[in-house]
């Protein structure tokens, strides 16, 4: 027998449609705020994610799957989807569109990590990007539409953190600070961090080493470096969310794992999934789209995991409906009886009633046993006796009630 790889899971017919839920509310929400679809390639040159999420990154470093294709170029399996999303932005000339262009995908993204809780090498993504404004009220709105999503879904007591990183002059002093703060405790590092140092000091307040996280504890903070404009920008911000009613907390340690963001970062972090409790994550990236050969255009979005969505719910005890179970189920008696239950549940199907019948040639007790397991509301019995008279015997599988109904009425029923 071949095992499915490390890392990654079957999702099976009992279980996707709480996947479909998902996907269902997401993209309705996003359409509310004027969103639309776009898909790109599973994988890319890799130059789009050296550009784009950066050298420096952990996701780079460690945990890409990169190969050479038959043509002898670098491709890489997608680790997030907002880099080939500004690619194609680039690429098609969507600059010359109507701008914001408001964008979101659902999609499959790749990382070589231990796999945990909520964290596969397979995983999923809901996204959204807008790209062109820079007011920040786009920013709100982006958060919002997080929010809205989270609300929808059935997720609660998910706690929403804020900061602003500043814009690349004010980091820059910031990073200085950093530099100086973290060499008075480089003896007590980690060995990626000491690398870091140099490279991308930010990296440092992100990491997960238990030493580097009290040494983090009182390093600089963000805000107190950054420019008067990304101050206004970033009080804005908080005005608006205050204007539609979004509670928030203030953290200056939120920085995200990717390079490109500028500005305007955020998380939803939950309790109820363990050590990696963020739900949600995203922020601005103003130079993301100049960086990988366009325009000066800026963006913003964020991305939320469909595993760690569906792993919450369960968690919390949500109730996923499943409307996806067969509506009427026919039990024929014989070839005769089966060439009609074929025949209604054909008209039925074009009526977009769903319905089955027996494949098998089972006896009427092992189809009644198969309808209960695949959670048939109705079951039709066509018999002998009712094929000469032009009904079926109807029985509700939910309270036990039976019925004679006829075949025309039965195209006609409201289920």
């Amino acid at each position: 027998m071949i095992n499915i790889p490390k890392g990654t899971k079957d999702v099976l017919p009992e279980y996707s449609y709480k996947w479909q839920y998902v996907e269902k509310i997401a993209r309705s929400v996003a359409k509310t705020f004027g969103a639309k679809e776009i898909r790109t390639p599973t994988f890319e040159h890799t130059e789009v994610f050296l550009r784009g999420v950066g050298e420096t990154t952990d996701i780079v470093n460690k945990e890409m799957y990169t190969f050479l294709d038959k043509g002898d170029r670098s491709i890489t399996l997608k680790p997030e989807g907002t880099a080939g999303v500004a690619r194609s932005f680039v690429e098609n000339g969507m600059h010359q569109s109507a701008l914001p262009a408001k964008l979101f995908y659902i999609t499959s993204c790749f990382r070589y990590e231990r796999p945990q809780a909520g964290r596969l090498r397979e995983f999923h993504q809901f996204g959204v990007e807008f790209l062109g404004a820079n007011d920040a009220n786009i920013d709100a709105e982006t958060i919002l539409l997080a929010n809205s999503f989270i609300k929808e879904v059935g997720i609660k007591n998910v706690t929403l953190y804020i900061n602003s990183i500043g814009c690349k002059d004010c980091r820059k002093k910031y990073e200085e600070a950093l530099k100086e703060y973290f060499n008075a405790h480089i003896g007590d590092m980690c060995a990626l961090c000491k690398d870091r140092l140099d490279k991308n000091p930010l990296r440092i307040l992100d990491c997960k080493n238990e030493d580097c996280k009290k040494i983090n504890k009182d390093a600089p903070k963000i805000l107190d470096y950054i420019c008067d404009d990304c101050k206004a920008h970033f009080e804005k911000v908080q005005h608006l969310l205050k204007i539609a009613g979004v509670e928030f907390k203030v953290d200056s340690g939120i920085v995200r794992g990717l390079d490109y963001y500028t500005r305007t970062v955020f998380e939803f972090v939950s309790e109820n999934i363990g050590a990696q409790g963020t739900v949600c994550g995203g922020g601005r990236y103003d130079g993301l789209i100049a960086q990988l050969g366009g325009q000066d255009v800026p963006g913003i979005g964020f991305a939320v995991g469909i595993e760690r969505v569906l792993m919450l719910l369960e968690n919390t005890g949500v109730t996923i409906p499943n409307d996806g179970k067969v509506t009427i189920y026919f039990a024929p008696m014989g070839e005769k009886e089966g060439e009609k239950a074929f025949e209604l549940a054909t008209i039925l199907r074009a009526k977009g009633v769903s319905a089955d019948f027996d494949h098998m040639g089972r006896g009427i007790k092992a189809q009644f046993k198969y309808a209960d397991k695949i959670g048939a509301k109705y079951v039709a019995v066509i018999g002998s006796n009712e094929l000469e008279n032009g009904v079926v015997k109807l029985k509700n599988m939910a309270d036990g009630s039976e019925e004679n109904v006829s075949f025309s009425e039965l195209l006609v029923k409201e289920f």
